[in-house]
């Protein structure tokens, strides 16, 4: 943080670009159908391995002092990384992918390589209670100042503009209040204050989304979520178009350390092979789920992009392939029973996280975004989000109904 601009430069041996203009065994005009299973993928040159191998070791041997394979050491590098690297990269339209051992540590370094002391961000009025918790605690001691914006309102935006304004942050569907955020709008309003915008994309994901091609200069996943899809792994990516930006990101990525293990990166390979499928079932299924609940009188206000009356609904059919896999709404009866509902349900088990098989539900104020508490971005009590997954949609509806007509 204290550091003057162009700390990043480093010896070229060092770290390598993460370039990859066609990676893997997919065509640049394949399907992403297609693509999701085989970018970054080819078959492993030395034994034909359909799978592209885990590579557990931490060193690798140099040819001369300087003069090695494109590997020296798994902090810097990894081939399993590098395959993951390149997927995501391709996935979302970008030469540039990194991939990082959580979802926050991605965020991290985006902030870390555009942001100095005195610099200002703008994030959702209902942004992840994570990125607001990073901001408040770790960027702003250190210097970097942020205001809360509704996107929606561009001239709310413009107003909380700054002349040291450095990134727009950018979540559609935020979360948890599923706002839509027309990406192409906001990026001509940042970039004609010179800002960078950053979209969070991991409600979406790349198949419903595409920010770059929309216009924003960088993506961010947490690949724990819809990515990795099986609740069974920690991870984080980016994904941007800038060759200088993206040497910023890679040098934080190498100096902070904070990389996934190989088995993540396989992890979150396996997964998002299955991502469009995924994806497509949970959609149909979120339709579902939505639709019993805009009827129920146990409930106050449903927030579904997917449903007509949404305020985001035109946008998010203009940008997006289909309304993605998350429901939040409102307990009518308040926060007793919206916390008595997200303990009453069979299949929807009560977690945090999302983006899995299995559908899930939490209790925001308390759980996920407990760490705005008191802040401007705090949770309504009553409101409950729902990450809808791929079982039977007549059993989850059950399922809900069951939990709500017990609290209505």
């Amino acid at each position: 943080m204290t550091a003057k601009r162009g700390f990043w430069r480093r010896s070229p041996r060092t770290l390598r670009a993460r370039r990859h203009p066609n990676p893997g065994g997919s065509g640049g005009d394949d399907a992403f159908e297609t693509r999701v299973v085989h970018a970054g993928q080819a078959p492993d040159p030395t034994t034909g391995a359909v799978v592209p191998p885990i590579s557990l070791a931490s060193t690798f041997v140099q040819d001369a002092v300087g003069s090695h394979r494109g590997y020296e050491y798994a902090r810097s590098s990894n081939p399993t990384r590098t395959a993951l690297e390149a997927c995501v990269a391709e996935l979302e339209g970008a030469p540039h992918g990194l991939a990082f051992a959580s979802g926050m540590a991605a965020e991290d370094a985006v902030l870390r390589a555009v942001l100095r002391p005195g610099d200002h961000v703008v994030i959702p009025a209902d942004a992840y209670g994570g990125t607001y918790r990073l901001l408040a605690r770790v960027f702003e001691p250190a210097g970097v100042t942020w205001s809360a914006v509704d996107h929606v309102d561009l001239d709310a935006l413009a107003g909380a503009w700054r002349d040291d304004t450095k990134i727009l942050w950018v979540e559609t569907p935020t979360n948890p209040l599923l706002t839509v955020v027309d990406i192409a709008a906001v990026t001509r309003l940042a970039h004609e204050r010179g800002a960078r915008v950053v979209v969070d994309n991991t409600f979406a994901t790349p198949y419903l989304q595409q920010p770059l091609a929309l216009g924003a200069d960088v993506v961010v996943h947490s690949s724990t979520k819809y990515l990795g899809g099986h609740s069974d792994v920690v991870g984080g990516a980016v994904a941007l178009a800038d060759d200088e930006l993206a040497e910023h990101i890679a040098f934080v990525q190498n100096a902070a350390g904070a990389v996934p293990g190989p088995f993540d990166c396989y992890l979150v390979l396996r997964g998002i092979k299955t991502l469009a499928v995924r994806m497509d079932r949970q959609c149909a299924n979120a339709r579902a789920v939505a639709a019993l609940l805009s009827e129920h009188p146990a409930v106050s206000r449903v927030l579904y992009p997917g449903l007509p009356g949404h305020p985001g609904h035109d946008v998010a059919r203009r940008q997006m392939r289909d309304y993605g896999g998350m429901v939040s709404f409102t307990v009518a009866a308040g926060d007793e029973a919206a916390v008595k509902l997200v303990a009453s349900t069979r299949l929807f088990a009560l977690a945090e996280s999302l983006g899995a098989v299995e559908s899930l539900i939490e209790h925001p104020a308390e759980m996920t975004h407990a760490s705005a508490a008191g802040s401007p971005l705090a949770v309504d009590p009553a409101l409950v989000r729902l990450s809808v997954g791929i079982e039977n949609a007549e059993d989850l509806v059950a399922d809900l109904r069951h939990a709500l007509d017990a609290v209505g």
